[in-house]
């Protein structure tokens, strides 16, 4: 008797078959909660992704686009610490406090929600390998599980930690020392990996904060005698992201699982596209310190090659991944991000219609064309990332005067809505010196 045989005799068949569409809406389930990989590189603006039109080589991260889906329009912070914050809440700077590097103190876990926590509730196994600073550092497992994450390795430890060829790491409440010999990155790598083998069968979220490319600027285990050790740190960050999509296709995890790769501010320095200067850098409140890249692939569900025009902005991450994992998001909590989940699924959706971006006490508000920064000075973008031209009122026309009108109504409508402003006695002492202030900002 044949398979086929001993189902009809048994009255199997019919039972399949009344258990067919559970079994196809269970399978519906599961690849509509996707695990999520969340990549942050350190100090990386569009310049230096190849496929953005930058000049290094970047094969991993272009095939990751070219085989996916990549977003032309990705804003950051122009700093680390409010990169960070706002990424992990989906709250602006001006609702967590976090508005530079010096105040990442103020995230706490007992007032803010991470999208770990909000995951970690929805059944996802947690994550976090990598930077930590500034913001309140991860001491022992108890401060990790408050931040909604089941294991961690935290860069950071310790004054005198070296970010590549000496690390101090802690390991789930365990501090390794001693590991000269070994690549901090790929120590990190190292711990991704293990988590994903050890949590194939059920959902997971990986945060991975790299340290790679932050200054300084130190040899590859691949960099030659002479070689140019910045495009050095792109080739190996790129080829680590190249390493944990082949382990993720080795799994069979590819089409579970979603990979979303971003930088947490502009690059350090001078970057171009297209042979072009970009203006400004990380730091800056021009374009270059905070257009950041993004890509993002998830086989099977996210179209293949396509490139989107959408605005985005960090916050967006939070409630996207929320929303792709089925997660009840924070009740009482404004978040201040847009879901792109239905880019990701194939879908159009309802793409935002403008970005916000804060450091201290500069902030401006963003459209495809305009630029209203908190002095009132309008900005044409139409020939950004490489200049921003300022539109004096009294010459405007009707299109610039509208522009304005509607980036100062969203401007006021934030700023209206500040939570910290009041909190007198938890802001951070003003700073001695005058330079102390852009010490601070060239950290991180």
């Amino acid at each position: 008797m044949d398979r086929r045989q001993l189902f009809r005799a048994t009255g199997l068949g019919a039972m399949a078959a009344a258990t067919a569409p559970l079994w196809a809406e269970a399978a519906e389930m599961r690849a509509q909660r996707p695990n999520i990989i969340f990549i942050l590189a350190d100090d990386y603006g569009i310049g230096g992704v190849g496929c953005y039109g930058g000049r290094f080589r970047t094969p991993h991260l272009d095939a990751l686009a070219q085989s996916r889906i990549r977003f032309e329009h990705c804003w950051s912070a122009p700093l680390c610490g409010p990169s960070r914050a706002q990424c992990l809440t989906g709250r602006y700077g001006f609702r967590t406090g976090v508005v530079d590097n010096g105040t990442g103190g103020r995230l706490r876990a007992d007032r803010e929600t991470t999208i770990a926590r909000v995951l970690q509730q929805a059944g996802y196994a947690t994550a976090v390998a990598g930077k930590w600073r500034q913001l309140a550092y991860l001491t022992n497992p108890a401060e990790a599980r408050a931040w909604g994450f089941d294991e961690y390795i935290a860069w950071g430890v310790g004054a005198k930690t070296d970010r590549y060829w000496n690390p101090v790491l802690d390991r789930n409440g365990t501090v390794l020392t001693g590991v000269e010999a070994k690549y901090g990155p790929d120590l990190l790598h190292e711990f991704a990996v293990d988590f994903i083998g050890r949590h194939k069968d059920r959902p997971f979220f990986l945060y991975y904060p790299m340290v790679l490319i932050h200054g300084p600027i130190l040899r590859t285990p691949d960099s030659t005698e002479g070689s140019d050790h910045y495009a050095d740190n792109i080739a190996y960050m790129d080829k680590i992201v190249g390493r944990l999509v082949a382990e993720l296709d080795r799994l069979n995890l590819r089409e579970r699982t979603l990979v979303v790769f971003t930088g947490d501010n502009g690059s350090v320095g001078k970057h171009t596209l297209g042979g072009r200067l970009i203006e400004g850098a990380k730091g800056s409140m021009l374009e270059g310190g905070s257009r950041v890249p993004l890509i993002a692939s998830w086989r099977g569900t996210t179209p293949a090659g396509q490139v989107v025009p959408d605005l985005t902005d960090f916050s967006d991450f939070f409630p996207t991944f929320a929303e792709l994992a089925g997660a009840k998001m924070p009740e009482g909590v404004t978040i201040d991000g847009h879901s792109f989940a239905e880019r990701l699924r194939g879908r159009p959706g309802a793409p935002r219609e403008w970005a916000y971006v804060q450091l201290g006490a500069e902030r401006y508000v963003r459209e495809p064309r305009w630029k209203l920064d908190q002095s009132g000075q309008l900005f044409d973008m139409r020939e950004a990332p490489f200049r921003q031209i300022a539109v004096a009122a009294e010459t405007a026309g009707e299109e610039a005067q509208s522009a304005r009108r509607r980036l100062q109504g969203v401007l006021d409508r934030l700023m209206a809505q500040d939570e910290w402003r009041g909190r007198e006695s938890q802001k951070p002492a003003k700073a001695k010196k005058s330079g102390a202030k852009k010490k601070a900002r060239a950290k991180g």
